[in-house]
C-alpha cells in the first residue's frame, strides 16, 4: 500500500500550522542536505585513552560478562570455558566469517549456519563496539546473519580490541567509511535483553538471549 500521500498531506499540515509552506523550498533542501553530509556531532564525554578498558568496564555494568585473549586461535579455549563454567552445551551455531578457528580443538562442535529453534549457544564476531556504552555493534550479511546473536539463549560475541571505538558516532562513521551504506540491520547490543515491563522488575532473556559473554581479542 502507497502510503506517500497521506504522509505529504500529514507533514503539509505540520508546516502549515508553522506558518510555512505546504511543500519545502528549495534552500530547506539544500540545509538539510548539508546538514546531512556534514554530520555535525553535538557534546560528547571526555572518553580515556585505554577505550579496551573503558569497553569492558561499561559491558560488565550492563552484565555482559568478559574475557581477554591475547590471539584469535584463543578464543575456541575461551568459549569452551566459559559454557564448561556455566553447564551450557558445548555445541553452538555460528557465523560463517569464523569457519577458520580451531572449535573442534577445543572441543567444540559448532555448526557454520543460522540458528533453529533448539540451538542455545550462537557465537558471533562483531562490526565493532563502542567504548562509551560497553555495545556490540553487528552488521548483518549472508554471512553475519542477526539471528546468530539475537535467538540463542546465549550470545558469544568476538570482538577484537582493535575495533573498540569511542561511541556510537564512530561506529556509524566506521560504517560509512567501509561500507558505504547501512546494510539490512545494524544491532546495537548492550548486555542481555531485558524488560521492566512487568511490575517494573527487570527480567533478563524477554526479547534475546539470557546471557551476553564478550571475548576481547588484544591482538585482532
Amino acid at each position: 500500500m502507497d502510503t506517500s500521500l497521506a504522509r505529504r498531506n500529514i507533514l503539509a499540515r505540520i508546516r502549515a500550522a508553522q506558518g510555512r509552506e505546504p511543500e519545502p523550498s528549495a534552500g530547506e533542501r539544500e540545509a538539510a542536505a548539508d546538514y546531512l553530509a556534514r554530520h555535525p556531532v553535538g557534546p560528547r564525554p571526555d572518553m580515556p585513552a585505554d577505550l579496551c578498558a573503558r569497553f569492558i568496564e561499561e559491558a560488565q555494568k550492563l552484565a555482559s560478562t568478559v574475557d581477554t585473549v591475547q590471539t584469535l586461535a584463543d578464543v575456541p579455549a575461551a568459549a569452551h570455558r566459559y559454557l564448561t563454567q556455566h553447564g551450557l552445551p558445548l555445541q553452538a551455531i555460528a557465523w560463517q566469517t569464523l569457519r577458520d578457528l580451531p572449535w573442534s580443538e577445543a572441543g567444540l562442535a559448532v555448526e557454520f549456519r543460522k540458528p533453529k529453534d533448539d540451538d542455545v549457544v550462537g557465537l558471533t564476531g562483531c562490526f565493532c563496539a563502542t567504548a562509551e556504552t560497553g555495545t556490540l555493534v553487528l552488521l548483518s550479511g549472508p554471512e553475519t546473519y542477526a539471528s546468530a546473536g539475537l535467538l540463542p539463549e546465549t550470545h558469544i560475541a568476538i570482538v577484537p580490541a582493535s575495533r573498540i571505538v569511542a561511541g556510537h558516532e564512530e561506529a556509524f562513521g566506521l560504517i560509512r567509511k567501509e561500507r558505504g551504506e547501512l546494510p539490512r540491520a545494524v544491532n546495537f547490543v548492550s548486555g542481555p535483553s531485558r524488560t521492566g515491563d512487568i511490575e517494573q522488575t527487570i527480567v533478563l532473556g524477554a526479547h534475546g538471549p539470557y546471557r551476553v559473554h564478550v571475548i576481547v581479542v588484544q591482538d585482532a
